[in-house]
């Protein structure tokens, strides 16, 4: 059933962006904002936590599960306002005693902990620059490029690590021998460290509340690294004032969020924007609570995530796609899963990539069967620079690709370009620049001062612009066949993945200077399901069993039908047997999936696809 057909309500859910302005600027330019204004914001993030440990002391800022031997976890561990502020108070100090400077930061190499939390707001506190890496550019990674960039480029003064073991290695080639180490756990062979709590029992003085009071709009929060295409990540300077807009953004375009304090079960990581600036710094603004998981949309980590939303009924919910559609997934036959993620969620918002419409079709589906109702799938467009958020939808009548209408207080500058319209930002929650990195930040803007985000947008109604944007793809990523005719490759993979649904996760498009567009495709879980090989057969079998290839050779067949053109027929395909690479930058740690990387490092498998050499080539019947 798609939203068109369907006559349920929404769960009641206001939007705060209703209307907008655009006008003219030179030809082919267009400038939109929103005429809901921006207004006053925070000067810095530790007000909040000011505030709430003075106003609500001993309610529940953090939560995880106990770690417990063999990988397992137990009960709720939770850490109050009060106690946050403490531990802000006192590892701030510890830092400030080591005389720690943005020229010399603190990285921090942790999966999202409690620890990982507390040294964050030591140093937001203290006015001390933090970088949260990806953890599995230590722990996943087996030459450590990426981890060797961001020690070079950021020179810490301190490295802060969650346990020797798993992340000794990575310090041992990486970091150099005159920067303290600091463990929460464990031990590192042949190199001294400090403990998390040497650093938690230090005793705040006057000196750290006086630092805390010296920091302001233009202080340099932390160092969010880009997770990178075909060249190395970039270092974005994140400040207070970028940090503190876009959480007053956000809010103003989704007033749901400052109703009451929210309540999040999240595991998107913290090195990312999505995860540390978006969803902590929305907890910590609003004071609410946050239960970190730490599960994850892998069939491995899965689980954990659902026995946590059997246990807290979230107040908003957010994932990346592929965790909606494993959700989804679950939710049709865990009536306990069901019952309590439907509780009192006010929104479900996605964000990272697109999501598909059958997936988006099955949660409505699903909450219109236990609830009557539906409850609002939302979401935006943003980006690292942009701290994160730029755009959000502002109505439950929305499809996938729709992303809206600008934040209050941003102007979107639209320009068109090789038959594309990329959408450009100016506003307080834009970067500066890049860190140590000059040439980056002078190619980032435009002669008006304008991000250029390389995003490609349209009109969802060229009659109603209030309703906002569509993604209309990345126009880096766009390209020719040998014919000429241009394929808009963000569209053609949100139609693959529509049509593939449940057995793709994700598409990368090729066909650049041949005559036909292919696709590499990389399988969900439904497809061993439909082999029945079971969870051991080697992947190469699965994709390989003829139910496995009949399937997507349907789905090929479907898509040929509805195609209008060689641009928008995917004439040959492979079923990817292995994973993308973390090392080689195909995939970042929230799942998503890097085309560019994808197409230099498969260059000879693309290649094979469309001269025909390679094995197993599926391709449509008509």
């Amino acid at each position: 059933m798609t939203p068109a057909a369907s006559t349920a309500r929404y769960r009641p859910m206001n939007f705060g962006v209703t209307r907008v302005n655009l006008r003219e600027g030179a030809p082919g330019v267009r400038y939109l904002q929103a005429e809901l204004p921006l207004g006053a914001f925070a000067r810095r993030v530790t007000d909040y936590l000011v505030h709430w440990a003075e106003n609500t002391p001993d309610h529940s800022f953090l939560a995880r599960r106990a770690q417990l031997p063999g990988g397992q976890t137990g009960d709720w561990q939770h850490v109050s306002y009060a106690q946050a502020l403490d531990a802000a108070r006192s590892i701030g100090q510890a830092l400030l005693d080591r005389g720690l400077t943005p020229e010399r930061p603190v990285v921090v190499l942790s999966e999202n902990t409690l620890e990982h939390a507390l040294v964050t707001l030591g140093c937001i506190y203290a006015g001390v620059p933090y970088c949260p890496v990806s953890p599995a550019y230590a722990t996943v990674s087996q030459d450590f490029d990426k981890l060797r960039h961001v020690m070079d480029t950021l020179t810490p003064g301190l490295v802060f690590a969650a346990d020797g073991a798993r992340y000794g290695k990575a310090i041992a080639a990486t970091v150099a021998a005159d920067v303290e180490v600091v463990l929460a756990q464990g031990a590192m062979a042949g190199r001294a460290t400090g403990s998390f709590e040497r650093l938690r029992q230090t005793a705040a003085t006057p000196a750290v509340d006086a630092a805390m009071h010296a920091t302001g709009p233009g202080t340099i929060v932390k160092f969010l690294f880009t997770s990178g295409s075909t060249k190395m990540p970039k270092p974005v300077i994140n400040t207070q004032r970028m940090w503190c807009a876009n959480l007053q953004q956000i809010t103003l375009s989704l007033p749901v969020l400052a109703e009451a304090p929210p309540v999040l079960v999240d595991w998107l990581p913290w090195s990312h924007t999505f995860g540390s600036n978006h969803n902590f710094g929305l907890t910590l603004q609003h004071g609410g609570t946050l239960y970190i998981d730490d599960g994850k949309p892998t069939p491995a980590l899965i689980g954990e995530t659902l026995r946590n939303l059997r246990e807290i009924a979230p107040t908003v919910y957010f994932n990346v796609p592929a965790g909606f559609e494993m959700i989804a997934q679950a939710m049709k036959t865990d009536a306990a899963l069901r019952d309590r993620l439907l509780s009192r969620v006010r929104m479900f918002f996605y964000a990272g990539a697109g999501l598909a419409q059958p997936v988006w079709d099955s949660l409505h589906a699903t909450q219109e069967a236990a609830l009557g109702e539906r409850i609002v799938m939302a979401t935006g467009l943003g980006m690292t620079e942009s701290a994160p958020s730029a755009l959000f939808v502002n109505s439950p009548d929305v499809r996938s690709g729709h992303i809206g209408v600008p934040v209050p207080g941003m102007v979107l500058k639209l320009v068109d370009l090789d038959g594309k319209t990329e959408v450009r930002y100016r506003g307080p929650n834009v970067t500066p620049g890049y860190w140590r990195s000059d040439a980056a930040t002078r190619d980032a803007f435009d002669d008006e001062g304008y991000l250029c985000t390389g995003d490609a947008v349209q009109w969802i109604d060229r009659n109603d612009i209030h309703r906002g944007l569509a993604f209309d793809g990345r126009i880096a990523e766009d390209f020719k066949l040998s014919t000429g005719t241009f394929v808009s490759v963000g569209p053609m993979r949100a139609r693959i993945l529509a049509a593939g649904a449940p057995y793709l996760q994700d598409a990368v498009i090729t066909g650049l200077n041949c005559a036909e567009v292919g696709a590499l495709l990389y399988p969900s879980p439904a497809c061993r399901e439909v082999s029945g090989l079971g969870p051991d057969a080697p992947m190469a079998d699965v994709l390989a069993h003829p139910a496995v290839r009949q399937r997507i050779e349907a789905v090929l067949d479907h898509l040929a039908s509805e195609a209008t053109g060689s641009a928008s027929r995917v004439a040959r395909a492979l079923l990817m047997t292995e994973p993308p690479s973390l090392d080689k930058g195909e995939i970042t740690d929230k799942g998503s999936l890097n085309q560019r990387a994808v197409l230099k490092h498969r260059a000879a498998l693309v290649a094979a696809l469309h001269d025909g050499s390679a094995p197993n080539i599926l391709q449509p019947s008509r």
